[in-house]
């Protein structure tokens, strides 16, 4: 005993071979999955910590967290087409526009094409296939129809937007399926920014689990999908899914940490209510539709003190620089244009007394000269009568 007690002292007395002092900052605690799948790869403790700074920089600790209202920042529209196609991590930057990635390409070029014939106004986001979704390399959702089409190949691309998109009837080409349950799409796109690559594969984690939690696994379907807008509001997501009145549509979340999915699950998935501190807007509902919901969440209409409010994401007035303002009002009637109204109407009335008052005046003019020719001709008539006598 006396032996290994000896031998102990010298251990107790060591200095530790980390430091305290080493460490700036204190990194986030990683998921046991995570931390799992990290021993199992064999990962080292310089890659953890890299991985711990990007969780601050870039994931759901990053400064800009909770900096602006979300509310009205989606465009409004009333249909989205989702393609399946590869995976998240391989997608370049701009995968609908990428020589190397051809159906994303085609489908994006002839969804630009038709615009005009297009009856509605038509999104392209790109996703994969999640477990449970048995979705392949060509597949095609179409949200709020809930309707899908298999294995869309490049040269089918022409007829299918012609018959579908344009014409709204079913595919010649192909064999129209409708499914079912709540489908949630996740920004995961890191090729395009950094936020969404950290943020977007942690929320489909944390969605998984819960979902398999609540016995939801074969009714809530969770996928990747690629730019969606608003990279700075990661995580962002949307989901499609039957409101209270049993309708589907398309619900845009923002600042979502994976702290936030139990209740996106039960609140807005099971109940159909709106988890309004997140949302960013929904498919088919206009601007002020959005603003009402903003203002309810803030109530007198006033943001919370570290929020501002963003122009809507993809608008083209924000790309060209113009951000829309209060003077724009729906269905072309605004407060600018009301008041332009009486600037012209009290134009117009000065205009008609001034045109009144020139009319007096050459009316006045008139009858002086009148006045004065008459006495001038009874002058010179008097001059004649005059001379004669």
């Amino acid at each position: 005993m006396r032996v290994a007690h000896r031998c102990l002292i010298p251990l107790l007395q060591r200095p530790s071979l980390l430091s305290f002092s080493s460490f700036t900052r204190k990194p986030p605690p990683l998921s046991p999955s995570r931390a799992l799948a990290s021993f199992a790869m064999g990962e080292t403790a310089e890659n953890l910590s890299t991985a711990a700074d990007d969780d601050v920089k870039f994931g759901f600790q990053r400064p800009e967290m909770y900096k602006v209202s979300l509310a009205g920042t989606v465009d409004p529209y009333d249909r989205h087409v989702l393609l399946c196609y590869g995976t998240h991590d391989a997608w370049p930057s701009r995968v609908e526009a990428s020589d190397s990635d051809p159906l994303p390409k085609l489908l994006a070029s002839a969804l630009k094409a038709r615009k005009d014939d297009i009856p509605v106004k038509t999104r392209l986001t790109v996703c994969e296939g999640g477990d449970g979704t048995e979705l392949t390399d060509g597949d095609v959702l179409i949200f709020p129809e809930m309707i899908k089409y298999r294995g869309l190949k490049e040269s089918d691309v022409d007829s299918f937007v012609e018959d579908v998109l344009v014409n709204g009837k079913p595919w010649a080409s192909g064999v129209q399926e409708v499914f079912t349950g709540s489908h949630v799409f996740v920004c995961a796109h890191n090729s395009r920014d950094k936020r969404c690559g950290v943020c977007g594969p942690a929320l489909i984690e944390k969605f998984k689990e819960e979902a398999e939690v609540r016995g939801l696994k074969d009714k809530v379907f969770v996928s990747a999908c690629s730019h969606v807008g608003g990279h700075k509001y990661a995580g962002n997501l949307i989901i499609f899914s039957a409101d209270a009145d049993g309708k589907i549509s398309g619900h845009w979340y923002g600042y979502v940490a994976p702290t936030d999915v139990p209740e996106l699950l039960d609140q807005h998935i099971g109940k159909g209510e709106i988890i309004k501190r997140l949302w960013r807007g929904q498919m088919g509902a206009l601007v002020d539709e959005a603003l009402k919901v903003d203002k309810e969440k803030h109530p007198n209409g006033k943001s919370h003190p570290n929020s501002e409010k963003e122009p809507k994401e993809g608008s083209t007035k924000e790309e060209n620089g113009n951000v829309a303002s209060c003077c724009q009002g729906a269905n072309g009637f605004s407060c600018c244009r009301d008041e332009n109204v009486e600037e012209k109407q009290g134009k117009k009335g000065l205009s008609r007394l001034q045109s009144l008052v020139g009319k007096w005046e050459q009316h006045e003019v008139l009858v002086a000269v009148g006045v004065i020719g008459a006495v001038a001709t009874v002058a010179l008539a008097c001059s004649f009568y005059r001379r004669s006598r």
